[in-house]
């Protein structure tokens, strides 16, 4: 009586012979495969591509490795944070990534609150040094403990207490919106510039906490791409078979 065991060892037997079949090589579409799971063996061989961390890195392979790179070769600055050089099209309409560089600022965490003592240190290692940047530090290195709840804040401008000298205070209001150009990209290119928000709260025990928060809707990562295109541009002037897209 045939049954599910019967099934199951008919099967067995079917696939058996299926493994113990002699493959043959066949072809479909100009392709050649191999009839055991229809693996294909002529497929086209790609480098695994190098991978550096700086814009330079990827200058200096092209200006000395030449020899390596085919026709019409393609740059894309695929964000602030990543730049390909690709093939153009193989004859199987694929491409050939050689060389990709990626960079990770450590960044400043927006949209954050930090303590005093951390937002001055991240601030002083991850922004470039410009005029907002120096008062930003001052305002922040000087704010008394309770001394910004008690004052009018209308969801943009505040007002708080900072020491001024030895022993006198002042009022100030907190500046807004700050220009500023933290780390966000490669270190060859100069840092985009943006807006941000700066914002002053008290924490459980009244001292002094600090955020920023970006205010130019990511602008930001169209200046940095164009940075990076405009320096690839000039670095690579003289080599005329490449297109630099972004």
């Amino acid at each position: 009586m045939y049954n599910e065991s019967s099934k199951e060892a008919l099967q067995y037997l079917v696939n058996l012979g299926e493994e113990n079949a002699k493959p043959e090589v066949i072809n479909i579409n100009g392709r050649t495969y191999c009839t055991k799971n229809l693996t294909r063996y002529d497929k086209e061989d790609f480098a695994e591509p190098l991978k550096a961390a700086s814009l330079t890195a990827l200058v200096d392979y092209i200006k000395n490795q030449m020899h390596e790179l085919t026709a019409s070769m393609i740059i894309h600055v695929v964000s602030p944070e990543k730049v390909k050089l690709i093939s153009s099209l193989t004859k199987e309409k694929n491409r050939e990534c050689l060389f990709e560089v990626t960079t990770n600022p450590l960044g400043f965490k927006f949209d954050t609150y930090y303590d005093q003592e951390d937002f001055i240190i991240n601030m002083q290692a991850g922004f470039q040094r410009t005029d907002d940047l120096s008062i930003l530090l001052q305002v922040a290195g000087n704010v008394e403990n309770n001394a910004t709840a008690s004052y009018g804040d209308d969801g943009v401008s505040q007002k708080t207490t900072i020491k001024k000298g030895i022993a006198s205070k002042v009022d100030v209001v907190v500046p807004n919106p700050v220009i500023l150009a933290p780390y966000r990209t490669f270190l060859e290119v100069t840092q985009p510039l943006s807006e941000f928000i700066f914002r002053i709260s008290e924490s459980r025990d009244g001292a002094p906490i600090f955020k920023l928060v970006g205010a130019d809707g990511g602008m930001w990562k169209y200046d940095a791409v164009n940075a990076i295109k405009n320096y690839l541009q000039l670095e690579l002037q003289e080599i005329d078979d490449i297109t630099i897209i972004g």
